[in-house]
């Protein structure tokens, strides 16, 4: 039997090392291993000797957590028939209740639901049912790709249009009809309320039926809903438009009988006047909705439909579904890459500003990666794909993003709580409030009038949309900027983020060793001092000579040939070029050949301090140069810390140089404090001693060794450019190679959280402000009371100006 176990609190790789000795001892256990990197178990025992329970009693009792790391499979589904809050609210309550679904979050915003399940307890046919059941629509994969997605969108947004339009033609002659009068306006004798007072009240019935028919799915789903016991806007909406055109059939039959007053007191004008209004919100708000996922939208656009493969020697077009693994694929220049693959052939250069936001194009030739999407600029290559369909870098990135915009941020959750309990409050204090004006004595019309309108203004929309269209914005403008937010929480918690520890090779600095300094200590001038040290190292692979060799290259110097090259490990490399006696190293070398280095040893201590690497060069015993090495900063490094400490953020550096190394690029860099001698399995022990002392830590890393670290502080950024796994262990990832992307993640965190805040402030305070109204508490103090279409009017506007609100988001940059 092969199981994983997920194992938590280990600190290193000597708490792997002690699990898997634990249980290897375990009668029954064939094989035990353990990956510090992502903490988990791989192991394979006979379940006739050995059973899952006694494996996690025994890592338990070595002093670590244990649990079986279950089949966990994610679905993204759309959602329709939702039309509020509400409606999502309803949708996550009946999945969660289905035995093995772990997470149901709907988005609202993009009407899309987020499910995890085990697919070993639950089906998605049963999860799909339970949603069907609860009145709303699952939608099947190929209904939820984003094109097919836009299709639907942009038919629902005419439909709501067309809706609107009809509604209006009716609506506005029921408004004259049934108000004209009290502008002077003479109506036909045959439906004057003076003359013939049935025939008036009549007119306006016959003219309210086409616009409830035309909005006929809020009683639909309203009535519905509330008979489920989840009540939503809908149901708010088709109770208050009901109460006014069934008391406007009592109105009808009370002129039949001959109380003609009544004619004056119908509301089928009201009951027209706020399905109109709400429709023309839903229609504005479905547009604003679509603007904020157009990030998205963008990138799948991106890729091409067609790509041009060699086939049995020929070229042919073929589309980009069928594009295999392998197939040899042409791009010519202007072309975009179709796929992921590794040029085989041809030298170009390719814009790949969509995938990292970087405009400058990349040098590609063959042995390169390409990715699907980019643009060939000017040459044509022939490359080999790798990756194909979801897995291509794009599709993951889409991936990334679209789960970003499903989740929740923490600070979501609260409103997520109110509006679940608000529609049944607004029920109530509608009754209540409509009862004590009757019991009050205020009469039948009045009361109806303040049930109407609480029922009407207190939409939970402007509520429900006010943290995912912040969260949907951001994650797509960080996309377009290439920084990949992975979800709601790592958008909010970014912002409070007080310590940042940067990892320092690769990621604050080049992580290639270059030549920054040739001193000359002999005859000899600095070109030639490199050209026979580049002629040594050619035979050398150590990554320090390479460097030589790389600068030589680019100054276009011509090498000598070498003979007996002896390459001395931890020491250096003797060699004779030109006749002569080379040897090249460092201080061990010149030692072991007596060769006498007190007039360059104050040099060579300056280049120590500055965290340089020496090589010292000696020809035929006499020392001639010093070529300096070093690991050379990040190009925007230093601009980037100066702009995190104006911040008020504290910045450190780990690293595994030895202290004087790192405090030299600490001290270039302006860093507040040095980490250094650090071996790569303790890096996450040090990010959880920052923990300790009450500090929100973000960590900055690239590398393998990193991952640990990357999952144990409260914000993991991994620079793009890295290795996958430190890319999966973190919480956010910058697709450029260029840590000023750091400063842009949290001000974009800070600038969302800081949006959230103000749409909740409106949306609560819309509300704290509009039911009290609609109840009648002016009317108390000799104020006028709220019509109910005016409710109407300002409830569609509640949740328009929230969505206008987050799609400021859309203009964020970063200003340098």
């Amino acid at each position: 039997m092969d199981k994983v176990f997920k194992i938590g609190d280990m600190s290193c790789t000597a708490c792997a090392k002690a699990v898997e000795r634990v249980t290897k001892k375990l009668d029954g256990v064939e094989e035990s291993n353990v990956n510090f990197a992502v903490e988990k178990l791989y192991i394979k025992y006979d379940e006739n000797k050995v059973s899952p329970e006694d494996i996690v009693k025994t890592i338990e009792k070595a002093g670590y957590t244990a649990k079986e790391d279950l089949e966990v499979k994610k679905v993204t589904m759309g959602i329709g028939g939702m039309s509020c809050t509400a409606c999502a609210k309803a949708v996550e309550r009946v999945t969660k209740k289905l035995e093995g679904v772990s997470k149901s979050e709907v988005n609202y915003a993009s009407e899309k639901l987020f499910l995890e399940y085990d697919p070993s307890k639950v089906r998605l046919s049963a999860i799909k049912g339970a949603i069907e059941k609860a009145g709303y629509v699952p939608l099947n994969e190929d209904n939820n790709t984003v094109d097919k997605d836009k299709e639907r969108k942009e038919e629902e947004m005419k439909n709501m249009w067309r809706k609107f339009v009809i509604s209006l033609c009716f609506t506005v002659p029921l408004l004259i009809i049934s108000m004209g009068h009290m502008l002077n306006m003479h109506l036909p004798k045959i439906i004057d309320p003076m003359i013939n007072p049935f025939n008036f009240a009549l007119i306006q019935l016959a003219l309210v039926i086409p616009v409830v028919i035309m909005g006929r799915n809020f009683y639909i789903i309203g009535f519905r809903t509330l008979f489920k016991g989840s009540p939503n806007m809908d149901s708010l909406i088709a109770i208050g438009t009901s109460a006014a055109i069934v008391y406007g059939l009592f109105g009808m039959y009370e002129i039949s009988i001959g109380n003609t007053h009544y004619a004056m007191d119908l509301y089928f004008e009201s009951a027209a006047t706020i399905i109109t209004l709400i429709s023309l919100g839903k229609y504005f708000e479905a547009r604003a909705k679509g603007k904020t996922s157009e990030a998205i939208k963008k990138l799948i656009g991106l890729t091409p439909k067609k790509a041009k493969i060699i086939n049995n020697g020929k070229e042919e077009e073929i589309p980009i579904e069928e594009v295999q693994v392998g197939d040899i694929i042409i791009v010519k220049p202007g072309e975009k890459i179709p796929v992921d693959g590794e040029i085989i052939e041809g030298v170009t250069s390719i814009d790949e500003s969509m995938l990292t936001g970087e405009s400058i194009p990349v040098e590609k030739k063959e042995g390169h990666k390409v990715f699907a999407a980019t643009i060939n600029k000017n040459g044509s290559i022939k490359f080999k794909a790798l990756k194909i369909g979801k897995d291509t870098v794009l599709s993951q990135i889409i991936k990334l993003v679209e789960s970003a915009q499903g989740s929740k941020a923490p600070i979501a959750r609260l409103a997520d709580i109110i509006s679940g309990y608000f529609v049944p409050t607004v029920i109530t204090i509608a009754v209540f409030s409509g009862l004590a004006w009757y019991i009050g004595g205020k009469g039948l019309v009045f009361s109806l009038t303040i049930f109407i309108s609480v029922l009407v203004i207190a939409c939970p929309c402007a509520l429900g949309l006010a943290t995912p269209t912040a969260i949907m914005v951001a994650s797509g403008k960080g996309a377009e900027y290439g920084v990949l937010i992975k979800s709601g929480e790592a958008l909010e918690t970014a912002h409070k983020i007080d310590t940042i520890v940067f990892d320092k090779t690769g990621t604050l600095t080049e992580g290639k060793p270059k030549v920054t300094d040739i001193y000359v200590a002999g005859e000899f001038k600095e070109d030639d001092v490199l050209i026979y040290a580049a002629s040594c190292e050619k035979a050398s692979e150590h990554p320090l000579g390479e460097s030589i060799v790389k600068e030589a290259e680019n100054k276009n110097l011509d090498l000598y040939k070498v003979k007996k090259p002896f390459v001395i490990p931890g020491k250096g490399i003797e060699a004779i070029v030109e006749g002569k006696n080379i040897a090249l190293g460092n201080k061990k070398l010149m030692e072991s050949k007596n060769i006498d280095i007190s007039n360059i040893e104050n040099k060579l201590d300056d280049y120590a301090k500055q965290g340089k690497t020496p090589m010292i060069m000696a020809v035929d015993s006499n020392i001639t140069g010093i070529i300096a090495v070093a690991d050379v900063i990040k190009e925007n490094s230093l601009k980037a810390i100066n702009m995190l400490k104006d911040m008020g953020i504290e910045v450190a550096m780990i690293t595994g140089d030895n202290k004087n190394t790192a405090e030299a690029i600490g001290k270039q860099l302006n860093l507040d404090k040095v980490i250094a001698d650090v071996l790569p399995e303790d890096k996450a022990s040090h990010v959880k001693s920052l923990q300790g002392e009450g500090k929100k830590v973000a960590m900055v890393g690239d590398g393998i060794n990193d991952a640990p670290a990357l999952a144990q502080a409260d914000i993991g950024i991994a620079i793009g450019s890295g290795t996958d796994v430190a890319i999966e262990s973190a919480n956010i990832v910058l697709m450029k190679n260029d840590i000023l992307d750091v400063v842009f993640a949290i001000k974009l965190s800070k600038a969302t959280i800081k949006n959230i805040k103000e749409n909740l402030f409106w949306a609560f305070g819309y509300n704290t402000l509009g039911i009290p109204v609609a109840a009648g508490v002016l009317t108390l103090f000799g104020g006028p009371r709220l019509n109910p279409m005016i409710a109407a009017a300002a409830m569609s506007f509640s949740s328009v100006s929230v969505l206008l609100n987050a799609l400021r988001l859309k203009r964020f940059k970063l200003n340098i």
